[in-house]
């Protein structure tokens, strides 16, 4: 009897086949394709309701054959099986890692205590950030939902660490004691008024935005996971950042979600019709 690898194999060279036929010929064969299908889905989807009304250990019985399943599947007759609790973390965390680096953090799974609550810990700047509450609530806790739904309290453990001030200024990748210098970016009339402008210089993303003849420049990253901020939307003077929302007038930089916490902005210089940021 073929094994689901062999059935699987000659699918697929079937489906080479039609692959080469003409779009008429290849709708014919898709639709009777579908149709065998739907029958075969009925007859299964009975089939599933008579087992389980007479023995459930008959129909558990028949799921664990490998060919019975995959066909029970490709129905969506059965659920397709679950990763481990811990795995589904962790895929979780890698999502939001990315963003909490962005800002010199890093967060690491502490515990899961089972039915519904998982311990993390937010490190490095992240676990002092004046935003590190919305961190979790939005960024962190949502993640972990979404791969695992089971979960209902996301608690964050040990989250007030000695600050280290060799590294303090690792608040921003631009506070280092290297000499400043200005660097042109842009001319005055690339910067829009009603948009942002994002540009590249030395390794760094930044944002700027002309009020009228004053320009402003920012760093290019929401100061709650470090999205980029060039696509948010802009009202009234007013960035929301398309990631997850927060709002700050580009006049000063302030955030309007979390009050504390303010956009990394750096000086700017006009001169003739160049734009000069002091790096």
């Amino acid at each position: 009897m073929p094994n689901l690898e062999e059935l699987v194999q000659e699918i697929n060279r079937f489906e080479a086949i039609i692959s080469e036929w003409d779009e008429s010929q290849r709708c014919v064969a898709v639709g009777l394709k579908r149709a065998v299908e739907a029958l075969h889905k009925a007859a299964l989807t009975s089939l599933i309701k008579s087992l389980k009304q007479e023995s459930m250990s008959a129909l558990r019985h028949a799921v664990t054959d490998e060919v019975v399943y995959a066909v029970l599947l490709y129905h969506e007759l059965v659920k397709p099986p679950k990763l481990p609790l811990a795995q589904r973390v962790e895929t979780a965390l890698e999502e939001v890692r990315p963003g909490l680096k962005s800002h010199n953090g890093d967060i690491e799974l502490m515990a899961i205590k089972l039915p519904d609550t998982v311990e993390v810990r937010l490190i490095g700047i992240c676990s002092s950030c004046p935003a590190s509450t919305l961190t979790l609530s939005q960024g962190v806790e949502q993640a972990i939902k979404n791969h695992c739904p089971e979960i209902t309290k996301v608690v964050a453990v040990n989250n007030n660490p000695t600050v280290n001030n060799v590294n303090s200024g690792l608040i921003s990748p631009f506070s280092s004691k290297r000499t400043s210098t200005w660097m042109k970016v842009a001319t005055i009339d690339e910067v829009p008024e009603f948009s942002v402008l994002a540009v590249q210089i030395a390794g760094n993303s930044l944002i700027l935005n002309r009020q009228g003849i004053t320009v402003k420049c920012y760093r290019n990253a929401c100061t709650h996971l470090g999205s980029p901020l060039e696509k948010g939307k802009i009202e009234n003077g007013i960035l929301t950042c398309p990631s997850h929302g927060f709002q700050y007038k580009l006049e000063t930089g302030e955030c309007l979600t979390a009050p504390d916490i303010s956009l990394q902005s750096y000086p700017v210089q006009i001169k003739e019709d160049k734009v000069f940021v002091k790096m």
